[in-house]
């Protein structure tokens, strides 16, 4: 079983990483509130197939137990997922796919910190020192020469930066309240992924009807349909991945998105500065890895 999650986790990391190259080349020209509200809607089509063929066998769509404290907890992912997505999406779309990837997925360097306040967790020395890894990423990611300090006051002021790290703190959110719906409630991994794809679309349908414009929309929309197919399957891939191999094996190489997306938008898209946003990326990675496995 280990095996099936080792390989779910690498097919995610190669889907996600291929997933943002494709909106950086394609359709970062429409507004972001669009392109989230067209690839959430076609998702949730796309998802809704997967998960009927995979539901667990006599799972009901809404638990027995079923409660107040559970609609919370569920209507508080879905409201913090959306608004990563949003978040990260305009990230993606104002700065390099190469810059901002690392950055943005620096998601367990938050939600560590997380779990210390909320859940008292006691972090251990190989944790801290992957926290220190994922600081040195932002820090070489930002950097351009000068004082010392010149990159931390960058990621600070810089628009795609602000972004990109709201859009972790907020995936980092999303993931401690997610462990909680999957290990206290009765709630599916299906029926959770169904219900933030759906969060997501309601969420960004009203702000990118102020913003549609149909004729730059309407020739989009088949490439916007067979990308949210790949997403769909890259949420699947990871929460297979999630059900039969530890969080340890399975976040670091989901996580591997970055150094894929660094590599295509570096190379393919010809962004600037490939060697210092891999070797972010590569440190972002490792901080992961060891905040997992720690």
């Amino acid at each position: 079983m280990l095996q099936v999650g080792v390989l779910s986790s690498l097919a995610a990391a190669l889907i996600f990483g291929v997933y943002l190259f494709v909106y950086k080349r394609s359709f970062d020209s429409l507004p972001s509130t669009v392109y989230v509200a067209s690839v959430e809607v076609a998702g949730f089509c796309w998802y809704a197939v997967i998960a009927a063929l995979t539901w667990p066998g006599g799972e009901p769509l809404v638990p027995t137990d079923f409660g107040t404290r559970t609609a919370l907890l569920l209507v508080g992912v879905c409201a913090a997922i959306a608004a990563a997505n949003l978040v990260s999406i305009r990230a993606f779309k104002l700065g390099d796919v190469s810059y901002v990837a690392p950055l943005n997925k620096l998601v367990p360097a938050f939600v560590l910190p997380i779990e210390i306040v909320v859940l008292a967790a006691q972090p251990t020395p190989i944790q801290v020192v992957g926290l220190a890894l994922a600081v040195v990423a932002i820090y070489v990611a930002n950097y351009e020469g000068g004082a010392l300090l010149v990159p931390f006051r960058r990621a600070a002021s810089y628009r795609p930066a602000q972004l990109a790290l709201a859009g972790a703190v907020l995936f980092a959110i999303s993931d401690v309240g997610t462990r909680g719906l999957l290990s206290r409630t009765g709630l599916t991994p299906q029926a959770v992924a169904l219900a933030t794809f759906a969060a997501v679309a309601l969420v960004a349908l009203p702000l990118a009807a102020r913003r549609v414009v149909w004729a730059n929309l309407r020739p989009a929309v088949p490439g916007i349909v067979a990308l949210a197919a790949l997403f769909a399957v890259g949420v699947h891939l990871t929460m297979t991945a999630f059900a039969v191999a530890p969080a340890s094996v399975v976040s670091p190489i989901v996580n591997t998105q970055a150094v894929v997306a660094v590599l295509l938008g570096g190379v393919l898209l010809r962004e600037k500065g490939l060697p210092r946003r891999l070797a972010a990326a590569v440190l972002a990675v490792s901080g992961v890895a060891l905040i997992a496995v720690g």
